[in-house]
């Protein structure tokens, strides 16, 4: 007797069974209690995605990043590290990110990408996910500059000039910086200072 089970379509795949919530309905979560601080989950793209655990050198280079900028920054401008910004179908938590405004200007909400100068990934585990998925979320949100402090390569990949909400989200410029090298810190188009690659290394 021939099986009346049936092979799932070659175009059909787990991700297409997959449901995305909005940002909205992920905020009606976190009040309703279902998350806590101890669940490390951050909402990209529709999806709920669990959160590496971070490794000594990573720990020691999101610091590291936070402590080199928060040096530069104007009275306007402050960092945060770890926490929440939203954009329209995601809430990544950037390692460190350079926000405008005062910290008690974010009481009744996260930051939204109109008010982040940069953001700022350490990346080991992550770093495929990283120049990916985390790349076309910056992109589209056109937060003007995105940093990656690259652990496996010990180099800082800069990206910049997001396209914004198009099909494919990309920055149009990349560039890469060694050891040896400084970077420009840039918001609103103006450099505030240089930082050394080296100090943002573990």
């Amino acid at each position: 007797m021939p099986s009346t089970l049936t092979r799932p379509s070659p175009r059909t795949s787990a991700r297409d069974n997959l449901k995305r919530i909005s940002v909205d309905q992920y905020h009606a979560m976190i009040r309703a209690g279902i998350f806590d601080e101890d669940d490390r989950i951050e909402l990209l793209e529709g999806l709920l995605v669990e959160k590496m655990s971070k490794n000594p050198p990573h720990s020691v280079s999101t610091k590291l990043a936070s402590l080199a900028l928060d040096a530069l920054l104007p009275p306007d401008w402050h960092t945060i590290v770890q926490d929440p910004v939203t954009t329209d179908d995601s809430e990544p938590e950037p390692d460190v990110g350079v926000v405008r405004g005062e910290p008690r200007d974010y009481i009744d909400r996260h930051p939204h990408p109109e008010e982040m100068g940069m953001v700022v990934e350490v990346a080991d585990s992550t770093l495929r996910q990283d120049r990916g998925k985390k790349k076309t979320i910056y992109a589209r949100a056109n937060i003007p500059v995105y940093w990656i402090v690259n652990l496996v390569d010990r180099c800082i990949e800069v990206y910049s000039d997001p396209t914004g909400p198009i099909k494919k989200p990309d920055y149009r410029r990349k560039q890469i910086f060694g050891p040896r090298d400084s970077i420009a810190v840039v918001l609103d188009g103006q450099e505030i200072g240089r930082v050394k690659v080296k100090d943002l290394l573990p």
